[in-house]
């Protein structure tokens, strides 16, 4: 009856009271503020999968080393290949967003996906399921769902939280990308501890726990979706705009055939998008205009994404040749330092640093922070450089192509009954020998005593071996067998150095003698602190703003997909680093100081474009106007001059 009684009112009473209802359902605020409750829930959600998806990657380079026993670089190009399709697949899902499903819906069906995807990448780490083969398409299979449900929702999570705020309230916006990005951190802090805890500490099926340590994060995803259906009564959903980038796309192609095909007496326009204007309305141009204009700054930042994702790669295999006595080697020192530092830095730099800046009377656009951000993390590798060259790296590394390292040592032995004594002779180091190839099989002659002795050993390139000789009346012997079990102290043993063991029985338990080959490394992990707190804040000038910017600056219709074209500047920064990782074949530190030297002058090219951008106000996105260049460049001249400082007479 009250749905009958309401749709016999006149229509503009009916319209005010559905805008009032939406008004105090939807936009119930926080404690008085403008902050919308639904937000809560986003954040909150945004957490969960952060959580899942740092979780997963954070044992993922050492899943594909040491379960499916790949090498460095093959693990190094399917991580940054796994990262790139992450941030490639955003597009499509801004696309199913905007033209198809909505923000709301598609990340419901795409964190089902994503679900799936962490279900499929632990059932791949089981041993007991299949051979190495069936472990390596389930691992591709699951990380190739991960992809399209992560990337999927994106662009569709950042601007659906935008979505929940009015128009006027520009500042509360900002603040929540500043507090959703913490959320992100927070996650990653988390997950990072705790699923390379999982996967040492926890054991099953006779082994580090792989399976447990990918199950985790799946049930945190499955936690994000719950939590994110359980607030779908208070947000504020904005409805689809229909096929909007098959629109732009046509607007444009019809402007390109437009102007190609025009008489030559034809009036000039303006821009070459005006073409258009015989088939398209005006607006749907000027927006094209303004998202056209964001996505050339967007051209040059993908290095920066090249220099900040090695983090997870070549960083950490850094700190693995480096010396972690207080660290753990598997809580991924380098990630967790970088997520905890930016849970300090974002209010640092909000409520420090920027106001600071301020009073010097240096305006601090969005396009200027992101500039300082790139120059910072150029200085980050520019450190870890420093660092790279001051490393002790193990002989074995430094090893030419087509040559191997022997480390001979030789025991004095004499066996009587149960007892043995032991006469150590140390080497001076190892021998170099030239293989001509990748094998080489050697005859190893030994003269004891007047008596001599051969073997025969097939050595591999970039291998150093060792050859423990002994004698034992009447020839040589080469292991001590004994059905007992015994319990062996090894003491300390220092990281990056290499030991050989030898066992002594006696009538009781066995006496060792640990004798070091290789020195330990002598340069701290604590070194790669300053490298990540320049990279750190690079990221909060530069990923944070560019987060906000790419929101506020583009039109009602084009949000995600202006998100998209943000988030795919981090899988061609992927791309990059996939590139120079397999094709430049550099010595690590010069591939640093390349990494940081492109970016020096990579944003030098942005500060130049930035220069020449102008500013859309976000709360005329809606005006026909919003994207004439004409009309922002005079208001951005009214406002340089009204924001002159008056002299003052003293």
């Amino acid at each position: 009856m009250l749905k009958n009684r309401t749709s016999n009112l006149p229509l503009t009473l009916q319209e005010t009271l559905s805008v009032d209802f939406l008004k105090t359902f939807f936009l119930q605020k926080i404690c008085g503020t403008n902050y919308p409750v639904s937000i809560g829930f986003i954040v909150v959600n945004e957490f969960c999968e952060r959580f899942s998806y740092y979780g997963m990657k954070a044992v993922l380079t050492l899943y594909f080393i040491n379960y499916l026993q790949w090498n460095n670089n093959l693990s190094t190009a399917v991580y940054h290949a796994f990262s790139s399709l992450c941030y490639f697949t955003p597009l499509l899902g801004a696309l199913i967003a905007d033209s198809w499903l909505g923000k709301f819906r598609t990340i419901i069906y795409l964190s089902v996906v994503y679900v799936i995807g962490h279900v499929v990448k632990s059932v791949g780490a089981i041993p007991d399921v299949g051979d190495n083969t069936l472990h390596i398409t389930l691992s591709m299979l699951g990380l190739g769902l991960i992809a399209f449900g992560t990337g999927g929702i994106k662009p569709c999570v950042a601007a659906f939280g935008g979505d929940q705020f009015e128009e006027e309230h520009t500042e509360e916006r900002t603040k929540f990308f500043s507090i959703f990005y913490m959320s992100i951190n927070a996650g990653s802090v988390l997950s990072t501890i705790i699923t390379p805890i999982l996967r040492s500490d926890v054991q099953c099926f006779g082994g580090d726990c792989y399976a447990l340590a990918f199950g985790v994060p799946a049930a945190l995803m499955l936690v994000a979706l719950v939590v994110f259906i359980a607030g779908s009564g208070m947000y504020k959903k904005n409805p689809r705009e229909g096929n909007v980038l098959v629109n732009v796309c046509r607007c444009i192609g019809f402007a390109i055939h437009n102007r190609w095909w025009s008489p030559r007496n034809s009036p000039r326009r303006e821009h070459w998008l005006d073409w258009a204007q015989e088939k398209y309305p005006k607006q749907l141009i000027q927006e094209i205009k303004m998202v056209l204009r964001v996505l050339a700054l967007y051209i040059p930042l993908p290095m920066f994404w090249a220099l900040f994702d090695q983090q997870g790669s070549r960083w950490t295999l850094q700190a693995t040749r480096m010396n972690m006595d207080f660290v753990s080697p598997l809580t991924f020192f380098g990630s967790m330092l970088n997520a905890l530092m930016i849970l300090l830095f974002i209010p640092v730099f909000d409520m420090g640093v920027y106001p600071l800046v301020s009073l010097c009377r240096v305006k601090l656009t969005p396009l200027r922070k992101m500039t300082a951000g790139m120059v910072l993390a150029a200085l980050a590798f520019a450190a870890a450089t420093v660092v790279e060259l001051n490393v002790i790296v193990c002989q074995t590394s430094k090893l030419f192509q087509h040559s191997a390292a022997l480390f001979t040592r030789q025991l004095l032995l004499s066996l009587t009954s149960l007892q043995m004594s032991l006469c150590l002779q140390d080497p001076l180091g190892y021998t170099s020998l030239p293989l001509n190839d990748s094998h080489r099989l050697f005859q190893i002659a030994v003269t004891h005593h007047g008596m001599d002795y051969s073997c025969d050993l097939n050595l591999t390139e970039h291998t150093a071996y060792s050859l423990v000789i002994h004698s034992d009346s009447p020839g040589i012997t080469y292991s001590i067998s004994d059905s007992k079990q015994y319990n062996i102290d090894l003491g300390l043993l220092d990281f990056g150095a290499s030991y050989t063991v030898i066992l002594q029985q006696d009538p009781d338990n066995l006496a060792l003698k640990k004798m070091e080959d290789v020195q330990a490394n002598d340069v701290h992990i604590a070194w790669q602190i300053p490298q990540y707190v320049l990279l750190t804040a690079g990221e909060v000038m530069f990923s944070i703003t560019g987060l906000e910017f790419s929101y506020s600056q583009a039109p009602v219709s084009m949000k995600s997909v202006l998100q998209a074209g943000w988030l795919m500047t981090v899988a061609f920064g992927n791309v990059i680093v996939l590139i120079v990782a397999e094709g430049a074949g550099l010595e690590q530190w010069m591939e640093f100081l390349l990494f940081a030297a492109l970016l020096i002058a990579v944003s030098g090219i942005f500060s130049i474009m930035a220069y020449f951008y102008t500013y859309v106000d976000p709360g005329r996105l809606g005006n026909e106007d919003a994207g004439n260049v004409d009309v922002l460049k005079k208001e951005k001249e009214s406002i340089c001059k009204s924001d002159t400082p008056k002299s003052t007479r003293i």
